[in-house]
């Protein structure tokens, strides 16, 4: 079996690397904007969907795509449009618990697996400049919610209830159970 990661972020790749994953990156031309569901988890099970069914597959290969959305009270906060964007975002979650949802999709040309986690996190009630001082790392862009728990924006956060990579993009460790399953 070859795994074909058909994801740009750097994020998934570092985490399939530290548990020695071999891989193959595949570009996916999905576009994401057809996705107008407002239900978190419907949708980021759809946003890895599309992104798999516009991903080549050939026979002996698993196909592996993810999404991460952040919602807070049912709103989902998309990657932020700019500076000042990225602050309404934080500034919303100052104090207070978002989810982090993500879903993986495992597909080869006989079966596909969804995995669909969810990690609660709490921020720290933060002060403009707390604020203000993250985004000047411009860690914020580029990462649904805003913020990077895996660089500066742990600085931003209390605790988290659930899977810390979940947080960061995949959850490593549904993912790698999933992948020996798929072999056996």
């Amino acid at each position: 079996m070859k795994l074909i990661l058909a994801s740009s972020s750097p994020r998934r790749r570092d985490l399939l690397n530290q548990i020695n994953v071999g891989f193959e990156l595949r570009e996916q031309s999905a576009d994401e904007s057809r996705v107008t569901i407002t239900n978190p988890v419907k949708k980021v099970k759809a946003l890895a969907k599309i992104k798999s069914d516009a991903t080549e597959i050939y026979e002996g290969e698993v196909v592996l795509t993810a999404d991460t959305v952040v919602s807070k009270d049912g709103i989902i906060y998309e990657k932020p449009e700019n500076k000042e964007h990225a602050y309404e975002m934080i500034k919303e979650f100052s104090g207070a618990t978002h989810h982090v949802h993500t879903a993986c999709l495992l597909r080869s040309l006989h079966k596909e697996k969804i995995i669909v986690s969810q990690t609660d996190v709490i921020f720290y009630d933060l002060s403009d400049e707390d604020i203000e001082s993250y985004l000047q790392t411009d860690d914020f862009s580029d990462k649904a919610g805003g913020y990077g728990i895996q660089s500066h924006g742990a600085v931003l956060v209390k605790e988290i209830q659930g899977d810390y990579n979940t947080v960061v993009g995949l959850p490593l460790a549904e993912v790698a159970r999933a992948l020996k399953k798929w072999q056996e």
